[in-house]
């Protein structure tokens, strides 16, 4: 069917999820959700009511939103949800486990597709499975629409878009500064983690996957001047301080890097970039970076221990489905430096470029971030790139960026 005649514009598949349960709450919140044909998706239809009752209970515009039911695990299930819509938002993860014929369908059917996963090992393989197919359907399937990798996709764009309209050429090289964060834990991006722990145990040649920094990269693009992200403590006379890994920096410069190939590499070949968490100058900063990089050390190894496994999940990790309540997540927020740096025929200059979220970033920022992207895709195609496995930066960009800007984040950039 025609995706102008298809019975939505969008459907929110797992909204019954924590995470899925706040980005309908954000859409049915939105100024655009008078106008928009949308739906509820999910496995269980008495689930979906009880949402969309509280939602409509809290003062959110559900009035006209329908319930779609289906099974994540069958492949016709799929293909039925995504012949309905013209686009699909879905939050159910981990991904590769819930999320594999969802993609197939969309792929198949010329239908948008976005999500908030973070894992690279099954974004290589939806791309190697479904790239040409929705290229030829036209269906933009994107992932990574979260806090992994919104904030470093759309930010590094920002900050090389201001450069080639300031100084006549984009910065040679971009760094990623999370200099402030505060949110509890995702029990959907820990128990992705998990999963992909596993997988690896399963199959050690994901670790080439993941192990590679331009894993998500077209054919013949898969090589350049980037080498692996941080994993230890350095100096870093950008922030004037010691800086230490940050977590999603395994996700978030594949991404990057996977825009500016689809992009035509207008950056240059010789483009690097990279993520770390910038803890402060003195003894302080060093013994803050030194702790992290531990902690995250320590948890991996823990992570493919089966009796310490068992115990973390047990007791310390986020259960899937929860999450913080909503003082907390309006308490959380998170500040990102991107400093670039470049050469013109004027000499050096560098640019600087911030993204501000005033909520916790995993559950308030993400649901924001993910409902605008699915609003984007279903409401602003004409502004858009076409069809394939996308990014967040090489689909939507500067469409994006202003959504998010006039939902309450901060894009800044300016010539330092």
């Amino acid at each position: 069917m025609a995706k102008s005649k298809r019975e939505y514009d969008l459907i929110l598949w797992g909204a019954t999820g924590f995470t899925g349960r706040l980005v309908a709450e954000h859409i049915a919140a939105s100024p655009d959700a008078g106008a928009l044909r949308w739906a509820l998706g999910g496995r269980t239809r008495e689930k979906l009511e009880r949402v969309r009752s509280e939602i409509a209970a809290e003062g959110g515009d559900v009035a006209g939103v329908d319930i779609v039911v289906g099974d994540a695990g069958d492949a016709a299930s799929m293909k039925s949800v995504a012949a309905r819509t013209r686009v699909v938002a879905t939050t159910v993860g981990p991904f590769a486990r819930y999320g594999s014929e969802l993609v197939a369908a969309c792929a198949e059917q010329g239908t948008d597709y976005c999500d908030i996963t973070g894992e690279t090992q099954w974004i290589r393989r939806m791309i190697d499975a479904h790239h040409e197919q929705a290229l030829a359907s036209g269906a933009r399937i994107v992932h990574c629409c979260g806090f992994d990798s919104i904030p470093s996709d759309l930010g590094t764009q920002m900050v090389q878009e201001h450069a080639v309209a300031e100084h006549g050429v984009p910065c040679d090289s971009v760094s990623y500064y999370v200099m402030r964060m505060k949110g509890g834990a995702s029990g959907g991006t820990v128990h992705s983690i998990l999963n992909i722990v596993d997988e690896v145990k399963r199959d050690p040649s994901i670790r080439r996957v993941l192990g590679n920094p331009y894993a998500l990269n077209p054919d013949g693009m898969r090589k350049g001047p980037d080498r692996g992200d941080q994993n230890g403590v350095k100096f870093d006379s950008g922030v004037g301080g010691y800086t230490g890994p940050f977590v999603m920096a395994a996700i978030n410069t594949r991404i990057v890097r996977r825009s500016h190939a689809l992009l035509g590499s207008p950056w240059g070949a010789d483009f690097r970039y990279r993520e770390v968490t910038s803890f402060g100058p003195g003894p302080a900063g060093f013994a803050k970076a030194a702790a992290t990089s531990a902690g995250i050390a320590g948890f991996m190894v823990a992570a493919a221990t089966p009796g310490i496994r068992g115990l973390l999940e047990r007791f310390v990790l986020p259960k899937p489905g929860t999450g913080p309540s909503r003082e907390d997540r309006e308490n959380g927020g998170f500040v990102v430096r991107l400093v670039g740096e470049g050469s013109g025929d004027n000499g050096p200059f560098s640019v600087e470029g911030t993204v501000v979220g005033h909520r916790d970033p995993g559950y308030g920022e993400t649901a924001t971030m993910m409902g605008q992207a699915a609003l984007c895709l279903a409401l602003d195609g004409d502004n858009l790139s076409g069809g394939g496995v996308r990014t967040p930066a090489s689909t939507m960009g500067s469409t994006l960026t202003e959504r998010l800007r006039r939902a309450g984040m901060e894009f800044n950039v300016r010539t330092l």
